[in-house]
């Protein structure tokens, strides 16, 4: 028989998993320390804590990219549905944009198991997508360059934390190892650096996203309240009407 250990409740009470939500929840742990919990089944380290709250705050926002775009325009054709805007815009959230961390955590861990060392692992790789014309996952950016800001701060974050390191030195040697097989510097975008630190932490490749998708909301909430301000629909879809022309079949 199917069971839960989420959520039970009866008349006087509610549990989220073994805490009761009103005595033990509400007033006394924060956003971060509750989703931890009901995700994990156990209140986070402050080294946890930490690193979580750093992935959120960083994948909240990142201007008019194709989630908040979808977002505004769900939102504009349906305002009577402010749920079904966000829920547009993460959609969005997925193997190009945004949840790329899981790719990109399952080649550290690879990296890092492989026998031949971390070294030989990450040139190996490297040299491989670099043979197949493949974007590595966690790496490259249209707009940052030479480096994407938010990863060193990432990766400082965790190690002042006091996290292993190995998957950040994973991801390090592999950024040297893009580079080479390159012939010039790729940028460590932020979803590289935040599967190296969540996999510090023990979160599991599978379920990254996720903690994309719990951020990611709020931005798109603020993106509808702007809309709601100040519209963007026609905007854009003018822009694109213009941007993409018509052809001939």
């Amino acid at each position: 028989m199917p069971t839960t250990a989420l959520c039970r409740h009866d008349h006087d009470a509610i549990h989220l998993r073994d805490k009761n939500l009103v005595e033990e929840l509400i007033g006394k742990v924060d956003f971060t320390q509750a989703l931890y919990f009901l995700i994990i089944g156990r209140m986070p380290s402050v080294a946890e804590r930490r690193i979580v709250d750093a992935v959120l705050v960083t994948l909240m926002e990142h201007g008019l990219t194709p989630s908040a775009i979808a977002a505004r325009m769900v939102y504009g054709s349906g305002p009577e549905a402010l749920q079904a805007g966000v829920a547009a815009g993460l959609l969005a959230v997925a193997s190009q944009f945004v949840g790329t961390m899981e790719p990109a955590a399952r080649n550290l861990r690879a990296i890092i198991e492989d026998p031949a060392g971390v070294d030989a692992a990450a040139r190996h790789l490297a040299e491989d997508y670099r043979a197949r014309r493949a974007a590595m996952p966690g790496f490259g950016h249209h707009l940052h360059k030479p480096d994407d800001p938010r990863t060193p701060k990432l990766l400082s974050v965790a190690e002042e934390a006091g996290v292993p390191g190995k998957h950040i030195a994973a991801l390090r040697a592999l950024g040297r190892e893009v580079d080479r097989a390159a012939g010039k510097h790729i940028t460590i975008n932020a979803t590289g650096a935040i599967a190296a630190v969540l996999s510090e932490i023990g979160i599991e490749p599978e379920i990254m996203r996720g903690f994309a998708v719990i951020s990611r909301s709020a931005g798109l909430v603020a993106h509808i309240r702007e809309e709601q301000s100040d519209p963007t629909l026609r905007a854009v879809w003018e822009a694109a009407e213009h941007a993409v022309p018509h052809r001939e079949s």
